[in-house]
């Protein structure tokens, strides 16, 4: 099993291009089950749960082909296998993404209750109920979910928890429905945005993605489309904590600073000088960080994904942080690793209270969850000596080539089998 090993104390210079979005990437994949002419994306990041997803579209019949400059061509002519397994669905939730367009197309699925982090609570009955509400016949029983519908028909479905794969899920379900679907408290995610964006492209119907309520007319079929996936937001974001955190300069190629307000807030509110260029982010920084508080809550505002960064730049800040962590339950597992740093830090339910310390010391430390790896590398880079994390299957499954990027940015850091 890998590990990275890091000795830390340099500051990040220099440029890095940031990779497209894996949180869009996964349902826009599954967008091509809609249709049985081809679906080509561009900017394709090079992840474990992409290729897990490809694997997984592949055995229900679709033709993958991969060219060499992060693209991909998905061709459904023929969906000869409506079923999502265990063995490929355990290691990643996003894959429950494939359940609306397979009802849609097929009229049937059978896809296994899903995997991945374990962070928390993520249940998919929102799903469920949203698919009955349009028609759909779901039995959940040997862990798999088995749906049938001659043809779905529109709704009004009220969400009464904000999930962004639910409303992925029966935004791209309702584009092959008879009728009108209105989803309320729709997710309002970038991520959601762009896959809108392609099913229009498609030749769907919809308007409102990117608020609360998204309203999608029915139509008969979807045609082909060229897209190109939006760049990783998250994964911007973590560059920028590891270069505040480590006091260096930094330039993103290739990133958005207009989807990403309230990370770049709680940055500049720690001391950092950032710039938004049209397709960079500048960020300097030359001194140590201050505490600033965080508290997650669906987009616009911060995002669950960025918790365990801030929490490893607020290990080393001055002054004391509060932490609070309210789309999940189980997400401050790699507190205790930080801790093993060297990190005071204290935990109460779902909050976080971070007293900043003069210097983190290297230890071993154990990868718990996807953004809980990102919080051990940032540690990693700001403690004094080697640190080296175990289990980094995790962050192959969010960063493409962490550590090359890292090591472009004069990080002393290593993969070890």
């Amino acid at each position: 099993m890998d590990k990275l090993i890091i000795e830390g104390g340099v500051a990040l210079k220099g440029d890095v291009r940031i990779s497209g979005a894996k949180n869009a990437a996964l349902p826009l994949m599954c967008a091509a089950l809609l249709s049985g002419d081809p679906l080509i994306l561009s900017n394709v990041p090079h992840l474990r749960d992409v290729t897990t997803m490809l694997r997984l579209l592949g055995q229900m019949g679709v033709n993958v082909s991969l060219d060499d400059r992060s693209g991909v061509e998905l061709h459904a002519r023929d969906i000869s296998n409506p079923v999502a397994d265990y063995e490929l669905v355990k290691t990643m939730r996003a894959s429950i993404l494939v359940l609306g367009p397979l009802l849609a197309r097929c009229g049937s699925a059978r896809v296994s209750l899903p995997g991945g982090c374990a962070i928390g609570l993520r249940p998919v009955n929102l799903h469920i109920k949203g698919l009955e509400a349009m028609g759909a016949e779901i039995k959940v029983e040997q862990g798999y979910i088995s749906a049938k519908a001659t043809r779905l028909r529109g709704a009004r479905i009220f969400m009464d928890i904000v999930t962004v794969t639910g409303t992925e899920n029966l935004m791209m379900a309702a584009c092959l429905a008879d009728g009108t679907t209105i989803l309320e408290n729709a997710a309002r995610e970038p991520e959601v945005v762009d896959l809108a964006n392609c099913l229009i492209a498609m030749g769907a119907r919809i308007t409102g993605a990117g608020t609360d309520i998204i309203k999608v007319e029915g139509v008969k079929t979807l045609h082909g489309a060229t897209h190109a996936i939006m760049p990783d937001r998250i994964e911007t974001g973590t560059f920028l904590v590891a270069a505040a955190a480590t006091g260096g300069n930094v330039r993103l190629v290739g990133a958005d600073g207009h989807i990403l307000d309230a990370v770049l807030d709680k940055l500049r509110e720690a001391g950092a000088e950032i710039d938004v260029g049209t397709d960079e982010i500048r960020l300097a920084m030359d001194k140590k960080p201050r505490s600033v508080n965080v508290r997650t809550a669906p987009y616009p505002a911060f995002p669950t994904d960025m918790q365990a960064q801030f929490m490893a730049l607020n290990a080393v800040a001055n002054g004391t942080s509060v932490v609070t962590e309210t789309i999940f339950e189980n997400r401050f597992m790699h507190a205790l690793e930080l801790q093993r740093l060297g990190a005071d830090i204290e935990i109460a339910g779902n909050t976080a209270v971070i007293r900043g310390v003069a210097q983190l010391q290297g230890a071993t430390v154990m990868a718990t969850d996807l953004r809980a790896s990102a919080s051990l590398v940032i540690a990693g880079l700001i403690a004094e000596g080697k640190t080296t994390i175990d289990r980094i299957y995790h962050l192959d499954r969010g960063y493409e080539c962490i550590e090359e990027k890292l090591t472009q940015l004069g990080a002393r850091i290593r993969r070890s089998s």
